[in-house]
């Protein structure tokens, strides 16, 4: 009996280790649905352009890590599909560590290597981007986490001029018909900070 168990479980480990076994059954499997969607890396709301995707940079440096080509390229694009967006400030954010002024210049210089790069390699209009360097005076977590200090230093882009556009509607009573009667558009300016 022994004998026999003995064997039983070297086959199983044997069976196991001998590699994947395909699905020998005759009958196809049919899916459906759709599959699920990457979202957005780069999104325009009311008043910014939201990045779900951080630029990366050299470490204690203003130089942008080649990884966050893609990404830049991708913002640029986003900019240039979205002709309603005229002006754009470009925030440099760091997290607590260092010294306040260091992180205030830091900040400050990423925010303009972004503005670089996006006029010379994304042809965005150079009058069209503020860089400012804030530091750490604008935190969105805690500093005295490493999570926290991650997420503080980061790149944030906020619409500061655009173009907004309205348009009046009247109804047909008889068939429910909306028509446009006019339309408008007005420039719309958010104060720097």
């Amino acid at each position: 009996m022994r004998l026999l168990l003995t064997l039983t479980l070297a086959l199983t480990l044997f069976a196991c280790a001998s590699g994947p076994v395909a699905f020998e059954g005759s009958t196809p499997i049919a899916v459906r649905g759709d599959l699920p969607s990457k979202p957005p890396r780069v999104e325009v709301t009311d008043n910014k352009i939201v990045i779900h995707e951080k630029i990366q940079f050299e470490y204690d440096k203003a130089v942008i890590r080649p990884e966050s080509d893609s990404l830049l390229a991708e913002i640029a694009q986003t900019i240039k599909d979205n002709p309603h967006i005229k002006a754009l400030r470009i925030e440099g954010h760091a997290s607590s560590e260092g010294a306040d002024d260091y992180n205030m210049k830091l900040s400050a210089a990423r925010a303009e290597a972004v503005k670089s790069y996006l006029v010379e390699k994304g042809g965005i209009p150079a009058e069209m981007l503020n860089p400012k360097g804030f530091g750490e005076t604008q935190p969105i977590a805690d500093n005295s986490t490493e999570t926290g200090k991650e997420a503080n230093r980061r790149v944030e882009f906020i619409i500061t001029k655009q173009d907004i556009t309205t348009t009046k509607y009247e109804v047909d009573p008889k068939t429910g018909e909306k028509k446009a009667v006019e339309t408008k558009t007005t420039t719309a300016s958010k104060e720097a900070k």
